[in-house]
């Protein structure tokens, strides 16, 4: 499995269509797992408030998504980087990613995109991850598909040993990351 972390930009557009409705797709298909941490989430709720998503019913929906954990996982902790420079809000894509071992960051953000690689980690727009998603789909084989495999087991040992938290739900999943 392909895990990404969707900047702000792209997961907002991703209402509206094209490119971001399909990286999105991938992930509610299941054909990537989206990586959240209790910054990117607060930025997405944030801008969609300001978009107009007031309703707590709405909000509700959408953190209900998160915290079922379908085809996503979430880090209580990230580390603390300094890489983005234009604008450092955007280092908790990249913190993100480098707690939960993620392949891309997907941006439309220029200052984020500027960083392009970071420990293996690709930031990417929607166009390039999906040509690479393409790509790797027509070439996987099956030593890549158990290298993923393998990160996945990994990732769900760093869970079992209390490295990375799994909400149960909503509000597990901000009591847990309040208490980190």
């Amino acid at each position: 499995m392909i895990k990404t972390v969707v900047e702000t930009n792209v997961f907002i557009s991703s209402f509206f269509g094209g490119n971001p409705r399909k990286i999105i797709d991938l992930w509610k298909t299941g054909e990537t797992t989206l990586c959240l941490s209790r910054p990117t989430v607060n930025e997405y709720i944030e801008v969609l408030q300001r978009f107009g998503v007031q309703r707590e019913r709405e909000l509700g929906e959408l953190l209900e998504l998160f915290a079922r954990g379908t085809h996503s996982i979430f880090t209580a902790k990230t580390p603390e980087l300094y890489l983005v420079e234009e604008d450092p809000d955007d280092n908790k894509f990249i913190e993100c990613a480098v707690a939960l071992k993620a392949g891309f960051v997907i941006s439309g953000d220029k200052a984020l995109l500027g960083v392009r690689d970071y420990m293996g980690i690709m930031v990417v727009t929607p166009k390039e991850f999906l040509g690479i998603f393409i790509k790797l789909q027509e070439t996987i084989g099956r030593s890549q598909a158990k290298r993923w495999q393998d990160e996945e087991k990994k990732v769900q040992a760093d869970i079992n040993k209390g490295k990375l938290k799994v909400a149960k739900g909503v509000d597990d999943f901000l009591k847990d990351i309040d208490k980190k």
